[in-house]
């Protein structure tokens, strides 16, 4: 087994994972909440991790289905626990159990909540917690495809481990053209099912 390229994969799942944090931080700027140090802290960790990770790229970048599916399986669970822990460390949510689960629930789209009073958290944990539903709902693997460099070929099998079916096709002739044109119809329909959403309000 390939296992250089099954680390390589997680560092860059971590540094995405930082990235994608800073945006809870500009929502507590924005309400001046002082919870958002603790994702900024967790960001800066991930991302000097995922950066000495990926600093020295693998000399054999092939693998195979086996790799496909032991790195969206261990980026599935790098990415529950690490999001996690802002919860927990901002004792918005005590139990480390309760902040994974919670977790957990947001990446996989499950719905489900350990939470009695969601609004009493913070606009920031408010607003990772739904953004975690929203990466979930397409996969972060799938971005993945479209940014990190691997051989022809190995993309698919990337693809066929992180996509539900049984059968995975290419929309384009090139997989990481189809990974961004996924993406873009993700993001174009959700953003047509919140206008469409907020009408109906209007009219209600």
């Amino acid at each position: 087994m390939n296992r250089s390229i099954v680390i390589y994969i997680l560092g860059h799942v971590l540094k995405l994972e930082a990235i994608l944090m800073l945006l809870p931080c500009i929502v507590a700027l924005i309400y001046q909440e002082n919870s958002g140090f603790y994702y900024l802290g967790t960001s800066a960790v991930c991302l000097l991790i995922g950066i000495l990770v990926t600093r020295k790229k693998p000399r054999n970048n092939v693998f195979y289905l086996k790799e496909g599916c032991i790195a969206t399986s261990l980026s599935w669970i790098l990415l529950s626990i690490v999001g996690c822990l802002p919860f927990w460390i901002s004792r918005e949510i005590p139990s480390f159990t309760d902040a994974l689960f919670e977790t957990i629930s947001g990446f996989t789209t499950t719905g489900s909540s350990i939470l009695s009073d969601v609004e009493s958290l913070s606009h920031c944990a408010l607003f990772w917690r739904s953004f975690t539903h929203w990466i979930g709902g397409m996969g972060v693997l799938v971005f993945l495809l479209a940014i990190i460099p691997l051989s022809v070929g190995s993309n698919i099998n990337l693809m066929r481990a992180e996509s539900p079916g049984p059968s995975v096709g290419k929309l384009v002739p090139k997989m990481k053209y189809t990974a961004r044109l996924l993406y873009y119809i993700y993001m174009y329909d959700s953003d047509s099912d919140c206008t469409s959403y907020s009408r109906r309000n209007v009219s209600i």
